[in-house]
């Protein structure tokens, strides 16, 4: 699949800008949701461990992210009004690299070097070392509140780029994470989108059983956010919901929950998605979950 309706080329900055809305049909986005899992089993394998169910959970809504709803300039990653992605669950960035590279943000080649010392694409996205990347993970829960700050930032110089935040349900046990929604709310932050990937597990077992956080809707809602909640596999959901934001200039920011399933996309990873948090297929559990994510795509 390639990416279409590529806004006019600013000739000031050299830039090719994507902008919002690109004609992309929903059956193409379910192929590179896909293709992002494909991608993510070929890196880990490459890597030698990482990160599958996590990054299965939400492939379908990096897809619907990257190649239709957000305002982007491959060629100049730091243009001043390009919509700000930040990725609050880090450590599914194996996912993002392989759609980075294939926007044009940086060589295929790097890829090759995912995982390895002294390359600038490892299991946690860095803003020093990869161009696309606007603000850094490690420990999770901070990037809300990083948002926050983005998207005030955003009001106050008077652009209307969007910061969007995706987050799983499991940070969202980090107290942080309620100051900063308290915070986009009494700003009133309609710039300001977060995604929550909520499949319901987190690294230690069911987030219910660390501290629950249920149910979200109300929860984000009491903070004065508009919530929205959708199956985040059904693409066409994803997109209706995505091209449905409100302007930016809006008083509310938007909390999207999309409901997910950990370990999505492939039998071995749906049946034991906790197994496969973080580990290493062997090459038969591999070749037997690519044939899987091909048949479907074919």
């Amino acid at each position: 699949m390639s990416v279409d309706a590529v806004a006019p080329a600013d000739a000031a900055e050299g830039g090719t800008r994507l902008d919002r809305g690109r004609p992309v049909t929903t059956d193409e986005l379910r192929h590179r949701a896909d293709w992002i899992r494909l991608r993510t089993i070929e890196l880990i394998d490459q890597a030698g461990l990482g990160h599958y169910a996590s990054t299965f959970s939400c492939a379908e809504v990096f897809a619907a992210l990257y190649y239709r709803t957000l305002r982007i300039d491959p060629a100049n990653p730091g243009w001043e009004d390009r919509d700000r992605f930040l990725l609050g669950k880090g450590h599914v960035a194996t996912g993002l690299w392989p759609v980075l590279a294939d926007l044009g943000f940086y060589p295929e080649e790097w890829l090759e070097q995912f995982g390895r010392i002294g390359s600038p694409l490892n299991d946690h996205p860095n803003m020093r070392l990869a161009p696309g990347i606007d603000f850094s993970s490690g420990s999770l829960g901070h990037n809300l509140s990083v948002g926050t700050g983005i998207a005030l930032a955003g009001r106050l110089s008077g652009r209307d780029y969007r910061t969007f935040v995706l987050t799983g349900d499991g940070e969202l046990q980090e107290g942080q994470v309620w100051e900063a929604a308290m915070a986009a709310s009494h700003y009133e932050l309609g710039n300001l989108v977060a995604i929550v990937d909520a499949n319901g597990l987190s690294g230690s077992g069911p987030t219910s059983g660390a501290m629950n956080i249920e149910p979200l809707g109300e929860r984000f809602a009491a903070f004065g956010w508009t919530v929205r909640e959708i199956d985040g596999h059904d693409v066409d959901a994803v997109v209706e919901t995505l091209d449905g934001l409100p302007p930016t200039d809006g008083t509310k920011p938007v909390c999207v929950i999309a409901r997910t399933r950990k370990g999505h996309g492939t039998t071995l990873t749906e049946e034991a998605p906790q197994a496969w948090h973080l580990g290493l297929m062997d090459p038969a559990q591999r070749d037997a979950a690519i044939v899987e994510i091909k048949e479907r795509m074919s």
